[in-house]
């Protein structure tokens, strides 16, 4: 069967704090069709494998890289982190396995998370050549997986205070109504102003996402919170919980491009 064509290209998100080329992909730029319209770049949501083969296809062009450069993991909403490497040529591998953050320091290498309303961490270390990319639900978050992933980075000889960090489109605390019971367990782990309180608790899971990258050394202005939410913006972003699960993902990457 022949892949549709797409005259649009991909689209994405970027953080004017982050001196490397990188993304947070919007759902614009590919040929899916359906709920998966049109960049889905995930393959266990249902959506026709060639499809989303062109679509990773169409987004290493946009970011300027090789495909086989790509480095993802098979997420599993825990607190692991990778050490990734890839490949100067142009076909896709395999995932690293399962873990839920992964980083680089391969020159030409790009590391990249999926989401679809999860909290995606890119970080940089100008100085010590090194990026990485996280995926961070409430359970990883609570795990605090980004804090995770700066100690690997400092286990490298990267200094958390000159990290730099985009926290990029997700769910926001206007979409993400939790029980009462999730909302204490984060309001003590991460303090008050990660709950919004209504008729039920919405959680600000950006809001602690930065709390634990603070708490893990870095400097409060050296992470920048992007403001999109994927719950509210149907034209732009997939999201899980709007879409009852029948959604495509997005892939949030990083260059080793210094």
């Amino acid at each position: 069967m022949s892949t549709p064509t797409s005259t649009s290209t991909p689209e994405f998100l970027t953080s004017a704090l982050l001196p490397v080329p990188h993304g947070f992909a919007t759902r614009t730029g590919g040929v899916s069709e359906g709920p998966y319209a049109s960049l889905n770049l995930g393959f266990s949501v249902g959506d026709e494998r060639s499809r989303v083969e062109e679509n990773h296809r169409r987004l290493a062009q946009a970011a300027g890289a090789k495909l086989g450069a790509l480095c993802r993991v098979s997420q599993v909403h825990g607190d692991r982190v990778l050490e990734a490497r890839g490949e100067a040529d142009d076909a896709l591998r395999p995932t690293l396995g399962e873990a839920d953050g992964l980083w680089t320091e391969g020159e030409g290498s790009w590391v990249a998370v999926g989401t679809a309303d999860c909290v995606p961490v890119l970080l940089v270390d100008p100085q010590g050549r090194r990026v990485a990319a996280v995926h961070s639900g409430w359970k990883g978050t609570d795990l605090e997986i980004s804090a995770r992933a700066v100690e690997a980075l400092g286990a490298r000889g990267s200094r958390p205070e000159r990290l730099l960090a985009a926290v990029g489109p997700c769910i926001q605390a206007c979409c993400y109504e939790v029980s009462p019971e999730l909302g204490d367990r984060f309001r003590a782990r991460f303090g008050p102003d990660v709950v919004r309180e209504g008729v039920k608790p919405h959680l600000d899971l950006p809001r602690a996402v930065k709390a634990s990258l603070v708490k893990a050394g870095l400097k409060p202005e050296h992470v920048d919170v992007l403001q999109a939410c994927t719950a509210c913006e149907r034209e732009r972003f997939f999201s899980h919980r709007r879409d009852a699960g029948l959604t495509g993902r997005h892939l949030n990457f990083v260059l080793h491009r210094f």
